[in-house]
C-alpha cells in the first residue's frame, strides 16, 4: 500500500489512479488531434497531387503523337518547343513522386500516432481495472511511455516519463 490509511491514495504527492487515468485519456485525445492535423495536411498534398497529375496529363494530351524526348536540345540555342515540354513534364512528375512519398510518410506517422493513442485508452483502461496503488499507476504509465517512446510524440508537453527521469536525475544529484 501506498498510504498510512492503506486504501492506496496519493502519498509523497503522488497522484491518484483516476487522475493518471485521466492524464492516460489526454495525452490519447492530444495524439489524436495530431492526427485530425496529419489528414487534413495529407488531404491538401492529396489534392496538389491531383492538380499535378491533371496537369501532367492535359500537357501530355497536347503533345503531338510523334515527339520523341531526346537526350540533348537540337541546337545549342533553345531547344525545340516539344522538348521543353517534356522537360517540364518530367519536372512535374518529379513533384509528384515526392508528394506521393511525402503522403505515404505522413500516413505511416499517422498510423504510429493512432496505434500511440490506443496504446494510452488501454492503459487508462487497465489502471481503472488492475492497479490498486497511485504508486503501480505511475511505474505503468513510466514503463509504457518509455516502451513505446511516447516523449519523441509530445513537442509542447512532458510526459510522466521525462518527469520521472528528471526526478531521479535531481534525486542523484543531491548528497
Amino acid at each position: 500500500m501506498d498510504d498510512a490509511d492503506g486504501n492506496g491514495g496519493p502519498t509523497n504527492g503522488a497522484l491518484p489512479i483516476d487522475d493518471l487515468v485521466d492524464y492516460c485519456h489526454t495525452q490519447a485525445g492530444l495524439l489524436s488531434g495530431h492526427v485530425d492535423t496529419m489528414v487534413s495536411e495529407a488531404d491538401e498534398l492529396l489534392d496538389e497531387i491531383d492538380e499535378r497529375t491533371a496537369e501532367i496529363r492535359s500537357r501530355l494530351e497536347g503533345l503531338p503523337e510523334d515527339v520523341e524526348a531526346t537526350e540533348t536540345p537540337t541546337s545549342v540555342t533553345a531547344p525545340a518547343g516539344a522538348e521543353v515540354d517534356l522537360a517540364e513534364i518530367e519536372a512535374l512528375q518529379d513533384d509528384l513522386e515526392e508528394k506521393q512519398l511525402l503522403v505515404e510518410a505522413k500516413h505511416s506517422r499517422m498510423q504510429a500516432f493512432q496505434e500511440l493513442a490506443a496504446g494510452y485508452t488501454e492503459l487508462a483502461d487497465e489502471l481503472t481495472v488492475d492497479v490498486d496503488s497511485d504508486r503501480e499507476a505511475v511505474e505503468r504509465i513510466v514503463e509504457f511511455e518509455s516502451e513505446t517512446d511516447a516523449p519523441t510524440y509530445f513537442d509542447e508537453r512532458e510526459t510522466l516519463l521525462e518527469v520521472a527521469a528528471r526526478a531521479s536525475d535531481e534525486g542523484a544529484d543531491e548528497p
